[in-house]
């Protein structure tokens, strides 16, 4: 295993209001990205065709990527080379009407069909609505759990902002590089609300139930919390940069949003729940 050298930061520096500020002016900024996106395009984030309906299919051909695009009268979504296959391209359409686009690939004499398939627009709208419930589940699952665990409210309101600071600041990014949500990077979303439980708790659990003062359970906390969350953001890094050089789309969107959903853990955990826990010992708790 990769270690990580985690300096000891020095907390008594900087201010309750100080350490606050970066993570919820960076989680305003998510949330204003998310409503904008939703008033400018129905929608808090841009739907993949697993929640919106369309239809894919492979070809075989010698055309480049703009070439094939230009065969098709339907709106071409993306076109993607298939990993470890020469010239095999996955082509990707709005719309689910299969059959014109399938004759439209046999027509042209330099596309070969490989495979095709489609989901409708119902199927993809049930896809939506189960996405959103298994979301619901998860985070209020995890909410009792924080507040089960520690009995407390600060000490467990600061999980579950943390965790829904984790998956807010992702999504917006995707808004703004263009990933799209599908069920893939909905269970990297799923994965990022346990990653930020896992450090969350760890933390609460080192600085309100074990011996030694505020800032040194902070810092064995962090020892191995920090240690624990830059192995994983390296593993996701590298998956994202080999799917991305072998044109696995959709492996590269999972990693990069596993990689920004954990880099912006380090922040609220290290900087947000350790704010809330210290004016919690320090204040709250005496009054």
């Amino acid at each position: 295993m990769v270690a990580f050298e985690v300096p000891e930061v020095d907390y008594t520096r900087y201010s309750n209001r100080q350490l606050v500020a970066i993570p919820l002016a960076v989680l305003a900024l998510a949330l204003a990205v998310i409503a904008g996106w939703w008033v400018l395009t129905g929608a808090p984030v841009t739907m993949g065709i697993d929640f919106t309906g369309g239809s894919e299919i492979t070809v075989q051909t010698s055309l480049s990527q703009e070439e094939i695009r230009a065969s098709f009268d339907e709106p071409v979504v993306s076109v993607q080379g298939v990993a470890g296959e020469n010239e095999q391209y996955i082509v990707t359409f709005e719309s689910s009407e299969m059959g014109a686009i399938r004759q439209t690939a046999i027509d042209n004499g330099q596309m070969e069909l490989r495979g095709s398939g489609s989901v409708s627009p119902v199927f993809g709208g049930q896809n939506q609505q189960m996405a959103v419930i298994g979301m619901a589940i998860a985070f209020v699952g995890m909410s009792l759990l924080a507040f089960a665990f520690f009995r407390t409210f600060v000490p467990s309101i600061a999980i579950v902002i943390s965790a829904f600071s984790d998956i807010v600041i992702p999504v917006a990014v995707m808004n703004l590089v263009g990933i799209k949500l599908s069920l893939g990077t909905v269970a990297a979303l799923l994965m990022l609300i346990g990653y930020s439980v896992d450090s969350d708790i760890l933390l609460n659990n080192h600085v309100l139930r074990r011996s030694g003062g505020f800032y040194e359970s902070t810092y064995r906390a962090m020892r191995t919390g920090v240690t624990m969350t830059l192995t994983s953001i390296a593993a996701m890094a590298v998956m994202a940069v080999a799917a991305t050089l072998f044109g696995i789309e959709l492996m590269a969107s999972i990693g990069l949003v596993l990689v920004l959903g954990l880099s912006a853990d380090l922040m609220n955990t290290y900087m947000l729940n350790v704010t809330l826990l210290r004016w919690y010992k320090y204040e709250g708790v005496n009054r």
